[in-house]
């Protein structure tokens, strides 16, 4: 059997910009792609936590270290500049490997720099 998991995700970015003449996605930082293990072109959930919009886009590279989180397209009637969001990535793992998963987190300050990247370690509520 097979579960979808969460795979990483970058906690609280600030959205830089949205984009509505953009064809499609969401632009993000690629070290922060890196972080997150998110790769260009990977199905992303995008959670606005500023006004509970969600949406499901796929994630594209912007410039190293710029801290852009660029929400594009019809996305960008949802999610302004300024919003805080989650983006998420998810895994199909086998149910086995799937009891043992640690997808990475990834928590940014105000401009969208990484200050911790950590393996979730449990799926509790606090």
């Amino acid at each position: 059997m097979k579960r979808t998991m969460l795979g990483g995700k970058i906690h609280r970015a600030v959205v830089t910009e949205a984009n509505v003449d953009y064809e499609g996605s969401v632009s993000i930082d690629e070290s922060l792609l890196d972080d997150a293990g998110i790769l260009p072109g990977e199905v992303v959930h995008v959670w606005d936590v500023t006004n509970a919009a969600r949406l499901t886009t796929y994630a594209i590279a912007a410039p190293r270290g710029s801290g852009a989180v660029c929400v594009n397209g019809a996305a960008a009637h949802l999610v302004s500049a300024g919003d805080l969001v989650i983006i998420a990535s998810f895994v199909e793992l086998e149910d086995a490997e799937a009891r043992t998963w640690k997808p990475r987190a990834v928590f940014v300050d105000s401009s969208n720099q990484a200050v911790e990247v950590r393996a979730e370690e449990a799926f509790r509520a606090h």
